[in-house]
Parts: C-alpha cells; sequence; structure tokens
C-alpha cells in the first residue's frame, strides 16, 4: 500500500508533496494498469495569486484529485516547510510521460484542445508512440454535450485538455460528473511543445528554473501576468503564503 502524500497549503491552495514525477505516474495509472478516477492540476505562483484572488478559481483548484507543484517558487517554499527533498514536476513533462504510461498498458487516450493542425499532430505523434488515441476534438468546438457523447463512445480513460487555463479547468469540472471513471489532466500549451509549434526553453534555463523568464523574452506580452508572480514573492518573504 502506497504511504498517504503529504501537502502543504500555500495560500488557500493545497499542494501535494509529491517526491518525483515517477510516484505521481504510478499513482495515476497503477502497477496493474489501472487509472485513477479524477483530475490533476499543475500549481505555480500564477494560480495560487489567482485563487486568492478568485473564490471560484479556489475552489475549482480545490476539487482537483491531484494538485502537483510545476511552479519552482511553489516547489522552494515546500521544500522550506517540509525540509525534505522535493522535485519541480513540470506539467508537459509529466504529460508525456503519462502518455508513454498509457501506451504501456493500453490504457485508452481521448485528446481535447488545441487548433485542428496542432492536435491532428500530436494524434498522429502520439500513436506513432504506440499510444492508443481513441478520439480527439479541438479546442474550437461548439457543442459540448456531442463533445460529451464522442468521449463516452470511445471508452477512452485518460482525457488531457489543452485549452488553457482557467477554461481547460472549468471544462473538466463540467465533465468530470459524466464521466466518473476517467482520469483528466489539463496540459495548456503542452500539445504545441510536443508537436513543435512553440519552442520549450533551452535545457540550461530550465535547470536554472528559468523557463518563466525565457517565455517572458519570447512574449513580452505576458509581462502582465509576471506581475503575479512578484507579488507571490513578496508575499512569501513577508511570511503571507
Amino acid at each position: 500500500m502506497n504511504s498517504p502524500i503529504a501537502s502543504v497549503c500555500i495560500g488557500p491552495v493545497e499542494v501535494g508533496a509529491w517526491q518525483h514525477q515517477q510516484q505521481l505516474l504510478e499513482h495515476i495509472i497503477d502497477h496493474e494498469g489501472q487509472v485513477l478516477a479524477g483530475s490533476a492540476i499543475a500549481i505555480n505562483p500564477e494560480k495560487v495569486m489567482a485563487a486568492r484572488a478568485e473564490p471560484e478559481v479556489a475552489r475549482m483548484l480545490g476539487n482537483a484529485s491531484i494538485r502537483y507543484a510545476d511552479g519552482i517558487g511553489v516547489v522552494m517554499l515546500m521544500r522550506r516547510r517540509l525540509q525534505q527533498p522535493l522535485q519541480r514536476i513540470p506539467g508537459c513533462e509529466l504529460w508525456q510521460q503519462l502518455m508513454l504510461r498509457c501506451a504501456r498498458f493500453d490504457v485508452p487516450v481521448y485528446l481535447v484542445g488545441a487548433k485542428a493542425n496542432v492536435l491532428a499532430q500530436t494524434r498522429d505523434k502520439l500513436q506513432q508512440q504506440q499510444v492508443p488515441v481513441v478520439g480527439a476534438t479541438d479546442g474550437y468546438f461548439e457543442d459540448e454535450q456531442q463533445l460529451l457523447a464522442d468521449i463516452r463512445q470511445s471508452g477512452a480513460k485518460v482525457i488531457p485538455v489543452a485549452m488553457g487555463s482557467p477554461r481547460q479547468e472549468r471544462l473538466i469540472e463540467r465533465l468530470r460528473p459524466e464521466l466518473p471513471g476517467c482520469f483528466f489532466m489539463g496540459v495548456g500549451g503542452s500539445f504545441d511543445v510536443f508537436t513543435g509549434q512553440v519552442k520549450r526553453a533551452p535545457d540550461l534555463w530550465c535547470r536554472l528554473h528559468l523557463e518563466w523568464a525565457y517565455r517572458l523574452c519570447k512574449q513580452p506580452s505576458r509581462l502582465g501576468r509576471q506581475g503575479r508572480l512578484f507579488n507571490y514573492l513578496w508575499l512569501v518573504l513577508r511570511g503571507k503564503l
């Protein structure tokens, strides 16, 4: 039996202290190929600050089965409070490894989100990796009931949703009660990175935990969003989180 996972409250968000990516992967799909019913959300400083400002966001995050530390600012605060090692789990890497685990255990996958051409490339590349993709719908669908019917008919057990936050979390929250045996994961722009539409930060930037700065250099329009990061750091320094 797996030991209970410790957690840390970062503001209004309780984050699971997963020691490393493999531990979390084995929790989602166990050694017998059984799939956890529920959902996972990556937690970073931006989401913590959004939850502080918006009760709806805090409620949505709280309803997820798994909240794991994606942002280094969250990881460092958790390490300090727990006084134990803890790895950052980047959402895009977790998703890709989860897809390979689906291939290993023949777990059917239904893809939701992204533009039609990106979705098609994602599906093709995953199928080349022997991932059993049983259906896909891009992020511009108009009939949510049709999407629900398609997923149900496909027999999918794992459903990655690439629509950006908080839109993907809102969709997952609506779909979960209708598909109680499935596992949902919000994956943001992971399909774009996976297919090469968007370049991820170089390895050195990743090792230095500066992916946020790399994205800001590439997309100066993100500056307003990054203001939440500086507010987060200020609250951490003052012991307010």
